[in-house]
């Protein structure tokens, strides 16, 4: 099982201004210090309206048309003590979307209370959408395990096992056979959502495999751009482990095994290694038989039918 401890992790406002192009109206406010540790985001027309229950500080608010056009219509004290109070909260920023550019109200309580106000020029539900889904891959939780992670036939498969049992020579073979290169050695992974995990090869490790006896190689050089990826979900993992005599190996899968890993459980095979075989070939019918039954198809199944219709075709001739 892997599992890490409650971090909290940041992303800066700078980098988010830098990802989505925004335009910052407030020059003079340094932003490199403001971290966002949230992945929600607020629309504040109800703090506009004098309701602040539940409400978050944290989090970065959008104003789009619906608040624009609240606030043009009413220019009154109230809305300027609600304006004032959203700015005491000390949030970390106000973007404005579609464009739209803020009042002399905003600016003042903007340099006032350092709060910078930023503009995008896109549609407000369309860019509220893209950064909490950029914020999810920046503040998700994370971590690091020895393996390889490989695109075999569109699964992600993460191949786990000792150190120099073979890990990095069955992601080559899979790499000469057509299939692609995410990570090896170290995969980095992202809990995206309750189900969803995300690996990917630390940066400075990208594209390079270690083969013991030859050393580092390059495999976006040697087989080409179609030969890696950068990120990929992990959907099954395949443990290798030296085959032992007296150890008992499951040969029909009537249960799957799983692997824990950020608190979601995959699908997990137990691959024992033997001189000879071709771990490339296995990986590639374990990524096949695990696609069939996410297709609702199992190879269990059909043999369990086949054999209950041959000893029912039996006792159907002994009677006769």
């Amino acid at each position: 099982m892997f599992d890490v401890s409650s971090v909290n992790y940041t992303v800066s406002l700078d980098k988010i201004i830098e990802k989505f192009h925004l335009r910052n109206l407030t020059p003079d406010i340094d932003v490199s210090g403001i971290m966002i540790e949230t992945v929600d985001v607020n629309r504040p027309a109800l703090q506009f309206a004098g309701y602040f229950d539940e409400f978050d500080p944290k989090r970065i608010q959008l104003c789009g048309k619906v608040e624009y056009n609240f606030l043009e219509l009413h220019e009154d004290d109230f809305i300027h003590e609600m304006t004032t109070r959203l700015f005491k909260e000390k949030i970390p920023c106000i973007i404005f979307c579609r464009g739209l550019v803020p009042n002399d109200l905003f600016m003042e309580l903007s340099r006032k209370y350092c709060v910078p106000l930023l503009m995008s020029q896109d549609g407000t539900s369309s860019f509220m959408g893209q950064l909490i889904r950029y914020l999810k891959m920046e503040l998700a939780p994370r971590i690091s395990i020895h393996g390889v992670l490989v695109d075999v036939f569109g699964e992600g498969i993460l191949i786990m096992g000792e150190s120099g049992i073979g890990k990095s020579e069955a992601a080559l073979e899979l790499i000469k056979r057509g299939h692609r290169l995410v990570s090896d050695d170290v995969v980095e992974i992202k809990k995206i959502n309750e189900d969803e995990l995300l690996g990917s090869a630390p940066e400075i490790t990208r594209h390079f495999i270690e083969l013991r006896g030859i050393g580092i190689i390059d495999v976006r050089t040697l087989y080409g751009v179609q030969s890696v990826e950068d990120t990929h979900e992990i959907d099954l993992v395949i443990k290798l482990e030296e085959w032992k005599r007296d150890h008992e190996y499951d040969r029909l899968g009537l249960e799957d095994s799983y692997e824990e890993i950020l608190g979601i459980r995959k699908v997990c095979n137990s691959l024992p290694i033997r001189p000879g075989r071709n771990l490339a070939i296995i990986v590639e019918a374990a990524a096949i038989n695990y696609r069939q039954k996410k297709m609702g198809y199992n190879a269990v199944d059909e043999l369990y039918r086949r054999v209950t219709e041959r000893n029912k075709k039996d006792r159907l001739q002994k009677k006769s």
